[in-house]
């Protein structure tokens, strides 16, 4: 056999059934191409999708809901309409010991204040928050650490800021740990630093994150919480747990059971997974397309050697009645087949992969890329072109059975 794949005999042959359909190869080999330079694209589109969300939403824990306290709408065991509600800190442990499938429960408070580092200020969003926040949603450290356990009990005036907070605060290349800031008068030491966020930020100046404790106590906050995250374990749904942290916070604060504006609420997890059915639909879509136009391409290729086999009627005749032997004949035919699918489907997979740098380039690069690093990974590039390669073969078959059928003395005889 690989005697037969180096042969310069075949591969003229070859070359001179190509010469003589200029035309119809070329179309046959575009149809081709142009099935697997969809794929490759719109897999690597796909694929650019994919890496944008997990960029925006990689820093949180996907099966999460945020739940705040609101103003209730309905009057309720002699409160009336438009009683102002407010977390407790009880509230979290009820919810800790009573709603089934918790992970985290997560309490927050935030504010803005004006800060200082000698004569460099800023306006920016302070947090004030547990070391459980990082699990929930994760801090990419730069230098430092986060808020730790130690920190919460001793009510340090410690904090952590984002990397855009430093741009502004201090000199390039000065060490930010260890230095003090002023925020609303207080110095607090500064013990970590991490890259800016992409979602949850809280304006495009940054973040600081305090103690919890801390923030209670200088903004006077007593036991009240200004909204919690709240992240469900791996199998349960969070949006049944979302159903029953309000209805456990109506039962706490005296609320009526059908009151839906008393405790507001954001389920991550549900919006997550509306992009993910979408991402993993598109993604389905795209084999579908590419796969089907490939199918197509290679019945073409199947079509264009039964037309040429029809005209080489006479000449396979001569070459059986010279003693060639039907395989032979059939190997030709196949090898035909094989070697124009695999020059199309490279052509396709060569200009997929121009096309997603020129897309990279382009709308992959900057602050809010469209696109983040849209490519297609080798194993399935392989798959394809292997895929490619057994479809060439087998519609090969098809012409190739049809050329060995024909009797030696019909095939003399064809006019």
């Amino acid at each position: 056999m690989f005697k037969f794949l180096i042969d310069t005999d075949t591969w003229q042959e070859i070359y001179s059934s190509i010469r003589k359909n200029k035309m119809r190869t070329g179309i046959t080999i575009i149809g081709v191409m142009w099935g697997i330079f969809l794929l490759v694209v719109l897999l690597g589109a796909a694929k650019g999708v994919e890496n944008n969300f997990n960029r925006l939403f990689g820093d949180f824990a996907t099966n999460s809901v945020f739940v705040w306290a609101q103003q209730t709408s309905k009057p309720f065991k002699g409160f009336q309409e438009g009683k102002g509600l407010t977390l407790k800190m009880s509230d979290l442990e009820s919810i800790r010991n009573e709603i089934k499938g918790l992970e985290f429960v997560v309490p927050r408070h935030q504010t803005q204040a004006l800060t200082v580092n000698k004569f460099k200020t800023g306006n920016f969003g302070v947090f004030g928050d547990y070391p459980e926040f990082d699990k929930v949603q994760k801090r990419n450290l730069v230098y430092g650490r986060f808020i730790n356990d130690n920190d919460i009990k001793e009510k340090k005036k410690v904090c952590v800021i984002e990397e855009e907070i430093y741009k502004q605060l201090f000199d390039k290349d000065e060490y930010p740990i260890g230095q003090y800031i002023k925020i609303n008068d207080i110095n607090y030491n500064v013990v970590g630093m991490y890259k800016e966020g992409q979602i949850g930020s809280g304006g495009p100046q940054g973040n600081i994150h305090i103690p919890f404790t801390t923030f209670q106590q200088v903004y006077n906050r007593g036991d009240s919480v200004g909204w919690m995250m709240i992240t469900g374990q791996p199998g349960f749904d969070i949006t049944q747990i979302e159903a029953d942290v309000k209805l456990l916070l109506k039962n706490l604060h005296n609320v009526h059971p059908k009151d839906n504006r008393a405790f507001g609420s954001f389920n991550l997890g549900k919006e997550i997974a509306k992009v993910t059915g979408f991402i993993t639909g598109m993604q389905f879509l795209t084999w579908f397309v590419g796969i089907a136009t490939l199918i197509a391409g290679v019945f073409a290729i199947g079509n264009i050697l039964l037309i040429t086999v029809k005209e080489r009627t006479k000449e396979i005749g001569v070459r059986r009645a010279l003693g060639a032997k039907p395989w032979e004949i059939k190997r030709q035919i196949i090898m035909e087949s094989v070697f124009l699918t695999t020059v199309a489907g490279a052509l396709g997979i060569i200009f997929g992969g121009i096309v997603l740098m020129i897309i990279d380039a382009t709308l992959g690069q900057g602050p809010e890329p469209t696109l983040t690093n849209p490519t297609v990974d080798i194993p399935v590039i392989l798959t394809a072109a292997l895929t490619l390669i057994v479809l060439g073969t087998l519609i090969g078959l098809i012409p190739a059975q049809t050329a060995v059928s024909i009797r030696p003395i019909e095939a003399l005889r064809e006019e």
